[in-house]
């Protein structure tokens, strides 16, 4: 499967003038020939108006992984999920929630 990340999707809406819609992106990638993954990644964002460039960078949604070498997105991975590895889930040890602490469970 393809990873797309940002810059791909900021290259497939390079001539669209702003402020502009999803649909408008949505429209201006898919007449760019935008590779599919980039068009879902569009289609997946707020229906919002969007001002710039920026704010569309900010809102939509990609493989946080697409601009890491594949070492270091697995390093990230690893420290999302916490404890050690191989370490069951059950076993890790997590943050005791504000109503835990006050009933001291």
């Amino acid at each position: 499967m393809e990873r797309t990340g940002v810059p791909d999707v900021l290259a497939a809406i390079r001539g669209v003038d702003f402020p502009a819609g999803k649909d408008r992106l949505v429209t201006a990638a898919r007449a760019a020939s935008a590779p599919e993954e980039v068009v879902r990644a569009l289609r997946g964002m707020p229906p919002e108006q969007y001002a710039d460039r920026e704010e569309v960078a900010g809102s939509v949604r990609v493989d946080p992984a697409a601009d890491l070498d594949p070492e270091a997105a697995q390093r990230i991975a690893r420290a999302r999920e916490g404890g050690r590895p191989g370490l069951a889930r059950h076993l890790r040890e997590e943050p005791r929630t504000p109503i835990q602490e006050e009933f001291g469970r």
